[in-house]
């Protein structure tokens, strides 16, 4: 992230209404495609539990569910007309994408998804849009930086403590850079929520590590010189802590930072995204 967490209850967005009230962000959450039952209908649907636009809007953000479309322009339009993203957590990430070869306790491929939300990760890195990547979508984060996992960790830390038990979310210690950005925000150790059989191995590159486990695993990345753009291997959706989805929040209320770096030279800057009140609200920015 940038030099510092962002103050919670910052800055109001550039783009408020015309009688001078503050907009609420727009944060956009993936979603994923399964089969669902409801009323008389069985067919694919976009899904996604409820805790995590719950947690968004208790801090004050507006969640808006993105299902994977493999249409550039869709990407492009989510990048113009959101404030931030939750990269939220699901099925393992395709073993291939990272250059492995697949591990029989690897889960079935979503290719749809995958390709999706890379080319969207992809898109908010070089917009410099605020984010928050969760459990699949830290190992995402980090195969998008080319990086590796590891592909199931009861064989690596020899125990289940991450994942105790099919559907049990389990809780254990983690640990923090005191002097990175979730270091600051979140204190010396926390208590967290955790449901996860993959981690990083080989961290990509522009991340810093900046959280662990007692074991050793990886808990948490930042990417480098970007506002807000966090990596977290535990659910903060599923815990009393608001913390980090108000840091998101804050992040991704006001007027929309420049993007820097390479990732943003080659993909032509900040510029396409700057006007995207514009255009998505009828000229409010």
């Amino acid at each position: 992230m940038g030099d510092g967490a962002p103050e919670v209850g910052g800055a109001e967005r550039g783009g408020g209404s015309a009688g001078g009230r503050a907009e609420p962000p727009l944060i956009g959450i993936t979603t994923y495609l399964e089969s669902a039952r409801w009323a008389v209908w069985e067919r694919e649907a976009a899904v996604l539990g409820t805790s995590y636009p719950r947690a968004v809007e208790r801090v004050g953000g507006v969640a808006v569910l993105l299902p994977p479309t493999g249409d550039p322009r869709g990407v492009r339009a989510m990048v113009r007309g959101l404030d931030g993203i939750v990269f939220a957590g699901g099925a393992d990430v395709e073993p291939g994408l990272y250059g492995a070869a697949r591990h029989p306790a690897t889960g079935p491929a979503q290719p749809r998804r995958d390709g999706f939300e890379l080319a969207l990760m992809r898109a908010v890195m070089a917009a410099g849009l605020p984010f928050l990547a969760i459990c699949r979508g830290m190992q995402l984060l980090n195969v998008a930086c080319g990086g590796g996992l590891v592909q199931h960790l009861p064989e690596t830390v020899g125990h289940r403590d991450h994942a105790p038990a099919s559907g049990v979310i389990g809780r254990h210690r983690v640990r923090f850079d005191p002097a990175s950005a979730t270091g600051r925000l979140l204190g010396g150790d926390a208590d967290v929520p955790t449901y996860h059989h993959q981690a990083v191995d080989r961290l990509g590159e522009e991340l810093a590590a900046v959280a662990w486990a007692d074991d050793g695993v990886v808990e948490a990345v930042e990417l480098r010189g970007h506002r807000f753009g966090l990596g977290v291997q535990w659910h903060p959706e599923e815990d009393d802590d608001p913390r980090l989805f108000e840091a998101l929040v804050a992040a991704a209320t006001g007027p929309r930072a420049a993007a820097t770096g390479p990732r943003a030279a080659a993909s032509g800057g900040g510029a396409e995204v700057s006007g995207r009140r514009a255009e998505v609200a009828g000229g409010r920015a």
